[in-house]
């Protein structure tokens, strides 16, 4: 993708996809501007190539491709008309499909069977639709400025994607046990989450490889404001730019990767928020669904239903790093999130677990426990699930010990490509023109409860931003 002798790295991505104009009013799945890979010419030019379709690019190649020509590829294919993926009472199995044409990709790390995302739409199209906002300190570290703009973003995402859920019995109860408890108040239904020197290289174009094999290059036109976004996730992000020759020495020397740039920080402070399920017998049935009531409490943790109780932190503190094993941009890197290494992300974790045994024993949620059972056997049990690979007892002898038994992913995989650090304060790869890195591999801690809001917003706010930038004129941005 990136070369300063103009050679150019290939990206493996399966499906393409043209945004053309979105002011056409067209019903899935019959979208004309959504191809495959096959149908492309060998050769194309754009003002942008957004690599990655995704839960930022989409929004920010919708909102470019109003006043210029836009590539977004995706390596997934596309989720309409697949019932595993658009029917609520299938969510999750999707988990457990590891062919190569599933919609997430399998990888396991310290024990915690984990999945990334491969469909159009990313992990917005296959999570469990919880929308957040992010707290203002993300609009901090993310250095988005313009409040009006920020506001006008989240309401160009919400018209379009968002709407008020139906409550069951469980929930309600839920909701209820929770404030009975103290985790108050109940906002109701609610969007918030309340509480370099000589030579620059230059981003010029990339190829990419169709289903059949056959290789497909994409160009920018030349023009001033001309870019290459790589929008690819976490995961991708770093991967990508590794295997085009940015990265750390040490794993560009490895896999024989000549070098564009040495960059350090690239894969570097990888987070995944821990989850801790308790799955809670009930002598009454519980209706199926996917996250609608969240408790969000004042020392971090989040605790959300979803037929069950799953269990949250916020930031983490806890860091890793991911490493590409080859240079086959098909297989996954290695990564690593180092669950819990920080003690402070283990005492939220405990507080609450503690938390969730509270609710259990109130009378909002009395209906769906038995009353003869303890909170010692709940935990005893759910030791027994398959939650992960990790080795362990089959009793819990202290909440810390549950925790670290029980712990799985909560998908919300972020750093790699952090801000200030890989990427400045537009996002603009340091060091390298013509690029940038526009995910959740630039975020520094992962915002709300879930942080598909935050970063659909960022790329409505970035798409509103760089259009500016090169239309040069005062526009409204209501208009863009």
């Amino acid at each position: 993708m990136l070369s300063r002798s103009w050679s150019i790295t290939a990206v493996a991505l399966v499906t393409i996809v043209f945004l053309l104009d979105f002011g056409v009013a067209e019903l899935p799945p019959n979208y004309t501007f959504m191809h495959e890979a096959t149908e492309a010419p060998r050769v194309s030019f754009y003002d942008y190539i957004v690599i990655g379709g995704g839960t930022t690019g989409i929004p920010l190649a919708a909102t470019l491709s109003a006043n210029a020509s836009v590539l977004l590829l995706e390596r997934g294919g596309s989720p309409y008309g697949n019932p595993s993926i658009t029917n609520v009472a299938n969510f999750g199995t999707y988990f457990f499909d590891t062919s190569s044409s599933s919609p997430s990709q399998q990888f396991i790390t310290e024990g915690v069977v984990n999945a990334r995302s491969r469909i159009l739409g990313g992990g917005t199209s296959i999570n469990a639709g919880f929308y957040s906002r992010g707290e203002e300190q993300f609009n901090i570290e993310a250095r988005l400025t313009d409040e009006t703009l920020i506001e006008d973003s989240y309401q160009w995402i919400e018209k379009v994607m968002v709407f008020e859920p139906f409550l069951g019995g469980w929930q309600t109860a839920l909701r209820a046990a929770l404030v009975e408890v103290g985790v108050t108040p109940d906002n109701g239904y609610s969007y918030d989450h309340v509480i370099a020197g000589g030579t620059t290289p230059l981003a010029y174009g990339v190829a990419f490889e169709d289903s059949f094999g056959n290789m497909h290059k994409a160009f920018l036109k030349g023009g001033e404001n001309d870019e290459i976004i790589v929008s690819a996730g976490a995961l991708g992000s770093p991967q990508i730019l590794i295997l085009s020759g940015i990265g750390p020495k040490e794993q560009l020397d490895g896999q024989n990767i000549k070098s564009v740039l040495q960059q350090p920080l690239v894969g570097k402070n990888m987070s995944d928020n821990p989850r801790n399920g308790i799955f809670i017998p009930s002598p009454i049935a519980v209706e199926q669904s996917i996250v609608q009531v969240v408790g969000i409490t004042e020392f971090g943790s989040y605790i959300e239903e979803s037929g069950g109780i799953n269990l949250k932190i916020n930031g983490p503190i806890s860091t890793g790093e991911l490493k590409i094993e080859n240079r086959n941009p098909f297989d996954n890197p290695s990564v690593t999130f180092n669950y819990f290494k920080e003690p402070e992300d283990l005492q939220k974790c405990v507080k609450g677990l503690e938390t969730i045994l509270a609710v259990i024993e109130t009378e909002a949620f009395s209906n769906y426990t038995y009353a003869n059972m303890t909170a010692q056997e709940i935990l005893d049990l759910n030791m027994k699930l398959p939650y992960n690979q990790i080795v362990h007892a089959n009793t819990s002898s202290s909440l810390e010990e549950y925790c670290k038994a029980t712990v799985g992913t909560m998908w919300h995989y972020h750093g790699g490509c952090q801000i200030g650090q890989v990427v400045d304060d537009e996002y603009k790869v340091i060091g390298v023109d013509g690029l940038r890195v526009l995910d959740a591999s630039t975020l520094l801690n992962c915002p709300g409860t879930n942080p598909q809001a935050s970063l659909m917003m960022l790329g409505r706010y970035m798409g509103v931003k760089m259009l500016a930038q090169r239309l040069a004129v005062t526009k409204s941005y209501a208009d863009i």
